[in-house]
């Protein structure tokens, strides 16, 4: 079994599995929203297929774009790890370069043979998002004024995978911010490089201000659309309380809090940029329950919360099995 678990957990390592629900909490999220709100605008797969083929499909597409991510990192930085991570699976030879590029190509198809359960429109989103990923692990995480912006984006765009014509883009916006900001804590607080000067941080700004203002001016021309249904609501659709952002803001403000304990306790380093980039992959899926429970749709939260449940546990499960697996208590001084 230890020989098993040694040849499976690199490949985990690779694709960073730990923190891979919250990218299927996002596409979820969409689409149980969508069902749930007879307002939304509902593409023919959402409203025709059942809700496990939506929610497996989905799922695959997440984690197919996620494990594509994190592995081409991994392939296209392998030579720079050499150098500076020797431990990371590659230039430790736990996992070689030809299993890792299958693992890219195996993890893209995935992706794309989920968004068909999707319709059309889902594929081709699927592979606009990969040649963002690609044009960011090639050259946006070394600009990071730019790659910040991207990754944001690449957050955002996948979360709108199942349905590109959301009413209620608000929930959107704020993975796309919550996903920028946690990068640029993670850039700044792990001392990354390059560094984040005041120039770059400038450009990271304007590019969020860009395109926030692109997703909320879509927003109030969708809900102020004479022919949409119950008629318009400028940014904040009718058909959703008020009351419903009260969760997320509390959220966002716990989380801002959480990242200065840590800091404050740990101080900088790769240690505290880490524990942030978890915390900031649970804190999507507690966003995407928030919702639910503040607009009313307590079945719907249910799903979600069992879903950030099955990811913690998963994540610190996880962690505890390399720890053991990898270092042995018989093996420990």
């Amino acid at each position: 079994m230890r020989r098993l678990l040694l040849h499976i957990l690199p490949a985990l390592h690779l694709t960073r599995v730990t923190t891979a629900f919250a990218a299927v909490a996002n596409v979820w999220f969409i689409i149980l929203w969508t069902r749930a709100e007879a307002s939304e605008p509902k593409t023919s797969a959402i409203a025709n297929l059942p809700l496990w083929v939506l929610l497996c499909g989905s799922a695959m597409n997440a984690l197919g774009l996620f494990g594509f991510t994190t592995a081409l990192n991994d392939v296209l930085d392998w030579r720079r790890d050499q150098t500076l991570n020797p431990s990371r699976p590659i230039p430790s030879g736990r996992v070689s370069l030809p299993a890792a590029v299958k693992l890219v190509v195996l993890s893209f198809g995935a992706a794309v043979l989920g968004a068909t359960a999707l319709g059309m429109p889902a594929v081709l989103l699927t592979l606009l998002i990969a040649g963002a990923i690609l044009f960011f692990n090639t050259a946006g995480k070394f600009i990071p004024g730019l790659g910040l912006v991207v990754l944001g984006l690449i957050y955002a765009g996948q979360m709108v995978v199942p349905n590109l014509h959301l009413r209620f883009v608000i929930p959107v916006w704020l993975v796309m911010t919550h996903a920028l900001a946690v990068a640029a804590a993670v850039h700044i607080l792990g001392r990354k490089a390059p560094g984040l000067s005041y120039r770059a941080a400038f450009f990271s700004v304007l590019g969020w201000a860009f395109w926030s203002a692109v997703m909320l001016g879509t927003a109030w021309s969708r809900n102020s659309t004479p022919n949409v249904v119950h008629g318009g609501g400028g940014l904040w659709p009718e058909f959703v309380p008020l009351g419903a952002a009260v969760l997320p803001i509390g959220l966002a403000a716990a989380f801002a809090m959480l990242v200065w304990r840590r800091t404050h306790l740990l101080g900088r380093g790769p240690r505290v940029a880490e524990k942030i980039a978890r915390y900031g992959a649970l804190w999507l899926s507690l966003y995407a329950v928030a919702w639910m429970l503040g607009s009313g749709h307590f079945l719907e939260a249910g799903i979600l919360g069992v879903l950030a449940g099955i990811g913690l546990l998963g994540m610190t499960v996880i962690r505890e099995v390399v720890a053991i697996v990898e270092q042995p208590l018989g093996y420990r001084r």
